[in-house]
C-alpha cells in the first residue's frame, strides 16, 4: 500500500493487501470486522458529505447506519 508519504491512487495490489488483512481480522471474530467496516464506510460517507451512500447495496447501508444517518455539512 501506498505509505503516507506517497501519493498514488489504489492498486490492485493494495486491494489485495487490504482484503487478506480483513481476512485475518475474520477469522478471529467476523463481528469484529464488520464493525470496523461499518464504522469506516460511515467515516468515508460522512467525508463525503453523504453522497457514498448512494452508491452501497441497501444492506450495508443499514450495517453501516446510513439509511438513517444525515449528509455531513460543510
Amino acid at each position: 500500500m501506498t505509505g503516507p508519504d506517497q501519493v498514488g491512487e489504489a492498486t490492485d495490489d493494495d486491494a489485495a493487501e487490504l482484503i487478506a488483512q480483513l481476512k485475518e481480522l475474520a477469522g478471529a471474530d467476523p463481528a469484529d470486522v464488520r464493525q470496523v467496516v461499518a464504522e469506516v464506510l460511515a467515516a468515508l460517507d460522512r467525508a463525503a458529505g453523504g453522497a457514498l451512500r448512494d452508491h452501497l447495496p441497501e444492506a450495508i447501508r443499514v450495517d453501516a447506519g446510513l439509511d438513517h444517518a444525515a449528509p455531513a455539512r460543510p
